[in-house]
C-alpha cells in the first residue's frame, strides 16, 4: 500500500483510523493521569498494574495470535475464493471456539491467581502480593471479553471496516474516566477493577451493530475438522510463539521492575509504556490494522509484486514518521511526564523514574515500527516460522539484558532492554526476507534511512535547545509545560519536514503538495 496519490483511499482510511485511535489514546492518557494522581506508584497501583497485565499477557500470548495472525488471513481467503456465506460460517465456528477456550482459561485464572502473580512479580511486601492476587481474580474475565471482542474485530477488519474497532479503546477509557469522577472515592481499587471489566465488555458490544449492517449474523458452530479451522490451528502454533515477544518481554520487565523502588518500578514502566504507545502506537497500529487485511488479500490473490511494493512503501513511510517521534520523545520525556501525570500523589520522584523509563524505551521505537509491519507480512503469507525463531531469540536476549542492566541502571536498564529487544526482533524478521531477495532494504531505502536519521537528529538538537530556553522564560506549572511542549513539537516538526523536503524525501514532498492543495481550496 503506497501512501501516495495512487492509494488515496487507503491513506484516507488510515487517517480516519488514526484520528479515532488518537482520541482513544488521549482518553487513555487522561485515564492514566487520574490513576496516577489517585494512586501514584504506591502498592495499590503496583498491585493493580500487575493484576491487569496478567490476563492481558495470557490473552496476547495464546489467543491474540490466533485472531490477528491466523483468523484474518484464512477468513480473507474464504472471502476471495468461496464468498461471504462460507466465510461467515467459518467465522461462527472460530468465534465459538475462541469463546470456549477463553472461557476455560478465565475459570482457570480465577481459580489460581496466586501462582500467576508469583510468575509476574516478586514484591518484598506480602500485602502487595496478596492484593495483586485478589485483583487478578476480579480482572481475569477480561480474557473472555477480549477473545470475543477481537474475534468480531477480525471479521470487521477483513470486511474493510475499521472505525468501530478503532473506537474500542475510546469506549473502555471513557467508562474508567467516569468511574474516577463518580465512584472511586467510595469503591477504591476493586471498583476500578470492575470498571476495567465493564470497559472490556463494551469493546465487544460496540462491534455488533456495524457487523449487522454488513450482513453478518453470528451462528454458533463448532467443527474443528473443517478446512478453515484446520488451517487456523496449523498456523496457530508457530505464530503464537512468534507473537509472544511483546507480552513476554512486558512480563519479564514487570517482574524485574517489582524489585525496584519497593515495587514502584512496575507502575513507572506501565505509565511510561502507555505514554510510549500513544506516540508510537497511534500511528503504527493504525497503519498495520489497515494494511494487514490488504496484504492477506494480495497473498490470497497471488499478487506478489503488489505485495512487495506495499510492504516497502509502508515500511518507508512508517520510519519517516516514527524516527522523529522517537528522538522528540527522548528530548521532552521529563516535561511530558510531568504534564500528563504530575500532581496529587504523583510526586517529583515518580516523575523522574517514569521519565527515565520513557527516555530509554523510546530508543526502540523504530524497531517497534518495523517489527509490526514485517510481522504482518509473514502472517499474511500464513508463515509463522520466521517470526517464531525471531521471537524465541529476542525473548532470550531480553532476559539476558535485564539480568545485565537492571541492578546497575535500574529502571533505565529495564527500558533500554525493552528497546534493544524490539530492534533485535525487527532485524531478525528482516534478515530472511533480505536473503530471499524480497526485503525492503535496498540502496534507495538505506540512503533515505540515513537522510531520515540526520533530519531527526538535527530536529532533536533544535528541540532540546528550544526546550531549555523556553523553560527559562515561561512560567512554571502546567500551563508553562504545555506551552513549551507545544512550541517544541511545532518547531521540531517544521525543522524535520523542511530538512526532509530539502533532502528529497518523498513523504515530505507529498505533504507539501497536500498543504498547497488545501491552501488553494481555502
Amino acid at each position: 500500500m503506497a501512501l501516495d496519490e495512487r492509494s488515496g483511499g487507503a491513506a484516507r482510511t488510515i487517517s480516519v483510523v488514526m484520528l479515532v485511535t488518537l482520541i482513544g489514546k488521549v482518553l487513555g492518557l487522561y485515564r492514566d493521569r487520574l490513576l496516577a494522581i489517585h494512586y501514584s506508584v504506591g502498592p495499590e497501583a503496583s498491585a493493580f498494574f500487575t493484576a491487569s497485565r496478567i490476563p492481558r499477557v495470557f490473552f496476547d500470548a495464546v489467543f491474540a495470535s490466533a485472531i490477528a495472525a491466523c483468523f484474518i488471513p484464512v477468513f480473507s481467503e474464504y472471502l476471495e475464493k468461496r464468498g461471504k456465506q462460507e466465510a461467515f460460517r467459518f467465522a461462527g465456528q472460530f468465534i465459538t471456539a475462541i469463546a470456549l477456550l477463553t472461557g476455560a482459561l478465565t475459570l482457570l485464572g480465577m481459580a489460581f491467581p496466586g501462582p500467576m502473580v508469583a510468575l509476574f512479580a516478586d514484591y518484598d511486601d506480602p500485602g502487595t502480593t496478596a492484593l495483586a492476587a485478589q485483583l487478578t481474580r476480579v480482572m481475569f474475565p477480561t480474557v473472555l471479553f477480549s477473545g470475543v471482542a477481537f474475534s468480531l474485530v477480525g471479521v470487521l477488519q477483513a470486511l474493510g471496516h475499521f472505525t468501530a474497532p478503532a473506537l474500542m479503546s475510546a469506549v473502555s477509557n471513557l467508562v474508567i474516566i467516569l468511574y474516577f469522577f463518580g465512584l472511586d472515592s467510595r469503591l477504591g481499587i476493586f471498583g476500578l477493577a470492575g470498571a476495567y471489566l465493564l470497559g472490556w465488555f463494551l469493546q465487544g458490544a460496540i462491534q455488533v451493530p456495524p457487523l449487522g449492517r454488513l450482513g453478518y449474523r453470528y451462528r454458533p458452530g463448532l467443527d474443528f475438522k473443517s478446512e478453515g479451522m484446520k488451517k487456523v490451528f496449523a498456523l496457530m502454533g508457530p505464530v503464537m510463539v512468534s507473537t509472544w515477544i511483546q507480552p513476554i518481554t512486558q512480563a519479564i520487565s514487570s517482574r524485574f521492575g517489582s524489585r525496584l523502588y519497593d515495587g514502584g518500578g512496575v507502575a513507572a514502566l506501565e505509565y511510561a509504556s502507555n505514554l510510549y504507545l500513544v506516540i508510537a502506537g497511534t500511528f503504527i497500529l493504525s497503519v498495520t490494522n489497515v494494511i494487514f487485511p490488504r496484504l492477506s488479500r494480495l497473498t490470497a490473490g497471488g499478487r506478489e509484486g503488489e505485495f512487495r511494493e506495499t510492504l516497502r512503501q509502508t515500511t518507508h513511510t512508517s520510519l519517516f514518521f516514527i524516527l522523529p517521534m522517537s528522538v522528540g520523545l527522548m528530548v521532552v520525556a521529563r516535561p511530558l511526564v510531568s504534564l500528563i501525570y504530575g500532581g496529587g500523589e504523583f510526586d517529583a520522584f515518580s516523575v523522574d523514574i517514569t521519565a527515565t523509563a520513557l527516555t530509554w524505551m523510546s530508543l526502540g521505537m523504530g524497531g517497534y515500527a518495523v517489527q509490526n509491519v514485517l510481522s504482518r507480512a509473514y502472517f499474511a503469507r500464513q508463515n509463522g516460522t520466521g517470526p517464531l525463531v525471531a521471537g524465541v531469540v529476542s525473548i532470550g536476549a531480553n532476559i539476558l539484558l535485564c539480568l545485565a542492566l537492571t541492578q546497575r541502571f535500574q529502571v533505565a536498564g529495564l527500558a533500554a532492554a525493552t528497546a534493544v529487544t524490539s530492534t533485535v526482533y525487527a532485524l531478525l524478521l528482516l534478515a530472511p526476507m533480505q536473503r530471499r531477495g524480497e526485503g525492503v532494504l535496498d540502496r534507495a531505502m538505506v540512503r533515505d534511512l540515513a537522510k531520515m536519521v540526520l533530519c531527526a537528529l538535527v530536529m532533536g538538537l533544535a528541540a532540546w535547545l528550544a526546550l531549555g530556553w523556553l523553560e527559562g522564560v515561561l512560567p512554571a506549572g502546567k500551563a508553562g509545560e504545555a506551552l513549551a511542549l507545544g512550541l517544541c513539537a511545532l518547531g521540531g516538526a517544521a525543522v524535520y519536514f523542511a530538512l526532509a523536503f530539502c533532502l528529497g524525501l518523498g513523504e515530505a514532498r507529498l505533504s507539501a503538495s497536500l498543504v498547497k492543495q488545501i491552501g488553494k481550496r481555502g
